[in-house]
């Protein structure tokens, strides 16, 4: 045979297997559910990549804490250039410069990125800006994993926008912030120098794995309750920080040399200073000579925060309790199960995914509460964990109520011997599988039990989200799958007195109704509510309930009142935001926003939400004139 139909043939030899190659790939990938993560990785349908571990001055300052030696991500069959893949799209434009730089392109024979010149993106290639690239869109396919894995919600997650990849802008701009914004579908990870001159140093923020992990925790809970944008509530607003936070100390959590480098360090006692409880260090250091941005470790109380204006001041309050609850598992594995520090705090996270995502599930759709998260939380263990042979519920009863979250009576009412599961009472029923199989089901479900859901006649109820979960225990065991429907309606309240300055007599909306979660036999999980004050339909199955539904409305109106009108004397409301085509906001903008249409005025949080401490907020002619 001819050289050349010999060099054709190895050719064509070579192009079928791999052809073969990625066929079995995308079969594994299709039945991947069924395959462990260790699993996955050794049969290629996870892909190795070099991130770093926190940023890069946890690794310039500690080797210990270098690059991430396990780090790996789901591989996808559409992966492209960018990195592109099914939910995220690296854009890399930054609007300081105007200039759009070369992507990091997909090698799919070595199955790595590559840069401009064919060099694999790695350790070894750290300076060009297709590493950042690379790092940060591994960095956000790993978190996505981490959300929607059955330890977690159990489910895909939309986005709070319309359309199905998040935009990744990791060279966003010059600038001291990083912020997830709705209006553009993005996260914007900017850049800045510091040091003294000679010894300058460009900061990035998407090579912190805090930042981009706390963002991308906004972009989670936007996407599974879009309707807390629309609060006026600072709580929320809180709560928002507080989950990006939350992400970020779990998340770094997993990584098991991580772990071992914090067992070695601290002999699993984390009241002692660490990497683990502390957020964001580089970025810290840098804008105000801190040794974090934020830390886990602190000693809030509901009371020092529940009056404040400064979501990310009060958002502290909620992670030190979380971590609280992280010390105290940590403890007990080493004490009552005799595990060495680094296998308790392997137990401990494992253990934590279940405890703190899979809550979030059962969060009302509107006007989130520390006091609603916690009762969540302890739900959400109660239907995973029954029996609570450990005492896992009172430890965390005990937490809630030494930080202000939960009160004695709630929590002793928690204590009660109640029956774990029980049926829905409504009049008409519905199979929960009939349920969730459309919206206009679930509306007519709705509908049909206005009565017994404390649904007021006149109130034009929207459904906004309706999925399924399959959910797993700790141990690896599939829970009944969940119907999860949410649903609100908009009741309309006349702002009357001069306490609402400038929008003294418009029109707003007091947004109202419930997240319900139903098993597939029709018991319900958790029906978490925010009542209005419209007229209920007298005579529900549940006398008692409906009474106290009446009250609750009439209580949380009066908050809301309450809540805006301390917006307003605080001057924390402007009048819109605007931004360029491609998202890029104004940094100065106010914590939350009106938009009058309509006849009405219609407030939500600014269209970003950013990594930025708020404690230089008193600063300027406005208290919100501060990057956000």
């Amino acid at each position: 045979m001819p050289a050349k139909s010999r060099n054709a043939s190895a050719l064509d030899t070579g192009k079928q297997a791999r052809a073969a190659i990625e066929r079995a790939r995308a079969e594994l990938y299709a039945a991947r559910q069924f395959l462990g993560r260790d699993t996955q990785a050794d049969l290629k349908v996870r892909i190795p990549f070099d991130v770093y571990f926190q940023d890069p001055f946890v690794t310039n300052s500690n080797k210990a804490y270098n690059f991430d030696q396990e780090f790996d991500v789901p591989w996808e069959p559409g992966l492209t250039d960018g990195p592109t893949s099914a939910r995220f799209a690296v854009v890399d434009y930054d609007s300081g410069t105007e200039t759009l730089a070369p992507a990091a392109r997909w090698h799919g024979d070595l199955g790595k990125f590559v840069d401009t010149k064919g060099k694999v993106l790695d350790r070894r290639n750290l300076d060009s800006p297709q590493f950042r690239q690379m790092n940060v869109w591994a960095t956000l396919q790993n978190a996505l994993d981490f959300f929607e894995a059955g330890f977690g919600l159990g489910r895909r997650i939309d986005w709070g926008f319309e359309g199905n990849r998040l935009i990744v802008v990791p060279h966003a701009g010059y600038g001291e912030n990083a912020f997830y914004d709705r209006d553009s579908k993005s996260l914007q990870f900017y850049y800045f120098d510091s040091g003294k001159d000679g010894e300058r140093k460009r900061i990035h923020t998407c090579l912190s794995a805090d930042i981009v992990n706390h963002e991308f925790g906004h972009a989670v809970l936007d996407g599974i309750r879009p309707h807390y944008h629309e609060s006026v509530f600072a709580e929320t607003a809180a709560f928002h920080e507080f989950l990006g936070d939350l992400s970020a100390i779990l998340i770094a959590f997993r990584n098991t040399a991580f772990r071992s480098q914090i067992a070695k360090a601290t002999g699993g006692d984390l009241d002692k200073d660490n990497p683990l409880g502390s957020l964001a260090e580089e970025f810290g250091r840098n804008i105000g000579d801190q040794d974090y941005l934020r830390s886990a470790l602190n000693t809030l109380k509901y009371k020092d925060v529940k009056d404040d204006q400064r979501q990310h001041y009060m958002s502290q309050v909620l992670t030190g309790a979380m971590f609280d609850i992280i010390r105290r598992l940590t403890a007990y594995y080493m004490k009552v199960r005799r595990e060495s520090a680094k296998k308790a705090l392997w137990s401990t996270i494992r253990r934590m995914q279940c405890m703190a995502v899979q809550p979030l599930d059962l969060l009302p759709p509107v006007d989130v509460t520390f006091e609603d998260y916690a009762l969540a939380v302890l739900r959400a263990e109660q239907i995973a964990n029954p029996t609570d042979p450990d005492g896992y519920r009172n430890m965390m009863i005990e937490v809630f109520v030494e930080r202000g979250l939960l009160s004695e009576v709630m929590a002793a009412e928690q204590k009660k011997p109640t029956a774990v599961f029980a049926r829905l009472n409504v009049s008409v029923f519905h199979d929960p599988l009939s349920i969730a199989t459309s919206r206009a089901n679930a509306y007519r479900f709705l509908d049909d039990n206005r009565r017994d859901l404390f649904i007021p006649f006149a109130a034009d109820v929207i459904v906004t989200d309706l999925s399924t979960a399959q959910k797993l225990t700790l141990s690896g065991r599939r829970l009944p799958r969940q119907v999860l429907l949410q649903y609100i309606w908009r009741e309309d309240v006349v702002l009357k007195g001069a306490r609402f300055g400038r929008y003294a007599g418009a029109v707003t909306s007091l947004l109202c109704g419930g997240t319900l979660a139903l098993d597939i036999d029709g018991n319900k999980l958790a029906w978490a509510r925010k009542p209005g004050t419209l007229p209920l339909i007298k005579g529900s199955r549940t006398r008692e309930g409906e009474d106290d539904e009446v009250k609750r409305g009439i209580v949380r109106r009066e908050a809301f009142l309450d809540a805006l009108a301390a917006r307003i004397a605080a001057g924390r409301i402007g009048d819109g935001v605007a931004g360029g085509a491609a998202g890029l906001l104004e940094k100065s903008i106010a914590p939350l926003t009106a938009e009058r249409g309509d006849g009405t005025v219609r407030f939500s949080l600014s269209p970003h939400i950013g990594i930025r401490s708020d404690k230089d907020e008193e600063m300027g002619e406005r208290p919100w004139q501060v990057s956000s």
